[in-house]
Order: structure tokens, then sequence, then C-alpha cells
């Protein structure tokens, strides 16, 4: 299919139009800043494809519904921001745990609380990777584009419907907000993604069945394969079960099915650092400002470079490491008081020296700030 003409959209409009290319045909959500726009527009959209859009009491109903239309069959998301991602945080274990497609997004703004509601923030995440309770599989994309909202919300639903996951869009208001030339490419199918649905002999069908991918075939509704969803842990069968040997069996398939297919998850991009003394790794709009600033000191003679990470979770780290191997220094800017420099610093090989630069009150970070990070990385 050819791209249609490049039209101005905000980011969180492009979302909406992603996930409708996407073949998205349900959406649940309640409103909230600075994510509302998403579910204004889903509401315009869902009813033109034979959609459905509906408004929920909460947030912890809104997740709900989706987890419910996903195991009926249908490819649905919601989106919210910072507080009702908290109460979001619940079913998204469910899902988790049933093994529920969807997609879920988070148009950050400063908290905690009530916090900021209308300034940007990147304050969600680790709440992305471990908001939920226990371990759990979780895929995070972070766009820093308006034209990367639309790809991403396309491939967020492919991965979700892969691999039997929710995938969590991070989206800093600041992106969410911004205006952009955007060239709106329709996916082809394969690139939609598509959900494995169980075949076969309906006797004696496992919704959980054990598969060499790390993930089972779905019982599509009304196909007659008996269907058993819970969030308590369960064997092969879908009956919960506390047994020791069988509980490590099952949650090890649920816990490494998405490492299995690492080609198709992780994503990222590196810009100059092949030769780079410093590395600057963001997401986001704060990688929109690394980029300046990389551009910056190369004209000052200084050799830096940029790694982000459009996959967060899980975190490229083979990528990474590859990239940065040669770095003096790393240099991680971001919008919070410091949580994706942990993961650096986990991953950052002895005598690198890892610098945080954090903002936290509600405004970007400039690339003067991060080139003056850089300059002090190497002193």
């Amino acid at each position: 299919m050819n791209a249609q003409a490049p039209v101005n959209l905000q980011g969180n409009h492009a979302c909406a139009l992603g996930a409708i290319a996407a073949g998205c045909t349900f959406y649940a959500g309640y409103p909230i800043t600075p994510s509302s726009e998403i579910a204004e527009h889903m509401a315009r959209e869902l009813p033109k494809v034979g959609g459905v859009f509906i408004q929920m009491e909460d947030e912890i109903a809104s997740m709900a519904a989706v987890v419910g239309a996903s195991m009926g069959g249908a490819r649905a998301m919601t989106a919210t921001s910072g507080p009702g991602f908290s109460l979001k945080q619940e079913n998204l274990g469910l899902a988790a745990m049933m093994e529920a497609p969807c997609v879920v997004v988070n148009v950050m703004r400063g908290g905690p609380s009530t916090g900021m509601p209308t300034r940007p923030s990147q304050g969600d995440l680790m709440q992305a990777r471990w908001g939920t309770h226990g371990d759990h599989p979780i895929i995070a994309i972070a766009p820093a584009s308006v034209q990367e909202v639309y790809a991403e919300t396309i491939r967020a639903f492919a991965l979700a419907e892969r691999l039997r996951t929710p995938v969590v869009l991070l989206v800093d208001e600041v992106i969410g907000h911004m205006v952009e030339t955007v060239t709106l490419t329709p996916p082809t199918e394969e690139e939609k993604g598509a959900r494995k649905w169980a075949t076969g002999p309906r006797e004696g069908f496992k919704p959980y069945r054990i598969t060499e991918d790390g993930v089972p075939p779905m019982p599509r509704p009304g196909d007659g394969y008996r269907a058993h969803a819970t969030g308590l842990t369960h064997d092969e069968d879908g009956f919960p079960t506390q047994d020791p040997a069988r509980v490590s069996v099952v949650m090890q398939r649920l816990l490494g099915k998405i490492d299995k297919h690492r080609a198709i998850v992780d994503r990222w991009e590196s810009l100059d650092c092949e030769d780079a003394e410093v590395v600057v790794v963001a997401i986001g709009i704060s990688a929109r400002a690394a980029r300046a600033a990389v551009r910056m000191a190369r004209a000052k003679g200084i050799a830096a470079g940029l790694f982000r990470p459009v996959t967060l979770w899980p975190f490229p780290e083979e990528a990474f490491r590859a990239a940065a191997r040669g770095a003096r220094a790393i240099v991680v800017p971001e919008m919070n008081a410091g949580q994706l420099v942990l993961e650096i610093q986990r991953l950052a090989h002895d005598g690198q020296r890892v610098m945080p630069l954090n903002h936290f009150d509600g405004e970007p970070i400039a690339p003067r700030e991060i080139l003056a990070s850089i300059e002090e990385a190497l002193t």
C-alpha cells in the first residue's frame, strides 16, 4: 500500500491513527491530561472502522475492559497518564498472567500523585517495567518523534499480538503534544502481526501449552476450544496450581518468551558511537536534545555519540554494550530523579564513568546542559 501525503499531526493524534492502522477495534479509557487527545480521536475514528469506544468509570475498569476484549479476540488498547497508569497496574499484571495481548499508552507527566498534569516528565520508566506486583513479562517502547509515535504504535500492536503480552508505549508530554509532519504509511499484514490462533483437535486442548517459541496458541471465541482464563498461577491446562515443580516450568516459559523473540522486539538508534569517548543515552524528548548536544560537541572536536533505546524494556543490552564499548564516560539525561541511569550503571564496564543529568521540575533538558555534562565527563 502506498503512503498518504504528509500531514501535520500532534503526537497523541498520530498514536490514535497508528492504532487504527494496526487494526485496533476496541478502546476503553478515561480522560486524563496529557493523554486525553488519544481518547478523543479514538472516539471519532473507531466507529468509522466498525470498532468500539467506551469511556469507563475509572482507570481500573478501563484496563479490565481491555483485558476482557482482548480475550474475546479484539485488538484492544487504552491510554492514560501518571495516576491512571498506577491504577491500571493490577489489571496489567492480570493481562501478563492471562497472556492477553493489549497496548497501554502512558503519556508521562510530572509526579508523584497529581503532580504536574500539564508538564513533561519521564518518571514512569521503572514503573513500566516493575509497576505491577510479581515477576512478569513486559515490553515498553519509547518513541522520540511524532512519526515514530505512529510507527511504534503499529509495532506495539504487532508485538502484543505475536507474543501474547501487554505492550506499554511510553510517550513524554512534549512528544505527545508536539506537532510534526508525518507520513501515514499503512502497514502491511506482516507489519500488523498476527495472533496465533488454536488449530487442530479440540479434545485435550491446553490454552497455555508449552510451545517451542514460548507462545501458546489462543482459543478463538466460538471455535469450540476450551478457554480458561485466570490470574492465579496455572498449569498448561489453565487450572490453578501451586505445585512447585509445575509452577517453575510454566513461569519459566512465561518469563522467557520475550527473550526468545528479541530479534523482533529490540529496536534502538546508535549515532556516532563508533569512535565516541562519551556516549549519551536518552529517550523521548531528552534524546532529541541529546542529538543536538552531540552535534555541538562534535563541532568543538569532542568525540560524542548517542545511544537511544527505542525498545526500553527489555533493554537492548547487547546493542548498548557494543555502542559504548570504547567510551570513557556515559551521560544519561532524563526527566526524573534517576531511573534509566540505574540500568546504564548495571551495564557499564569497569572504568566507565556514568554521569546522571536529571530534571524533575517540569522543564525539558536543553542541549547546552547535555553538552556541559559531556565536557564535564571528560575532565
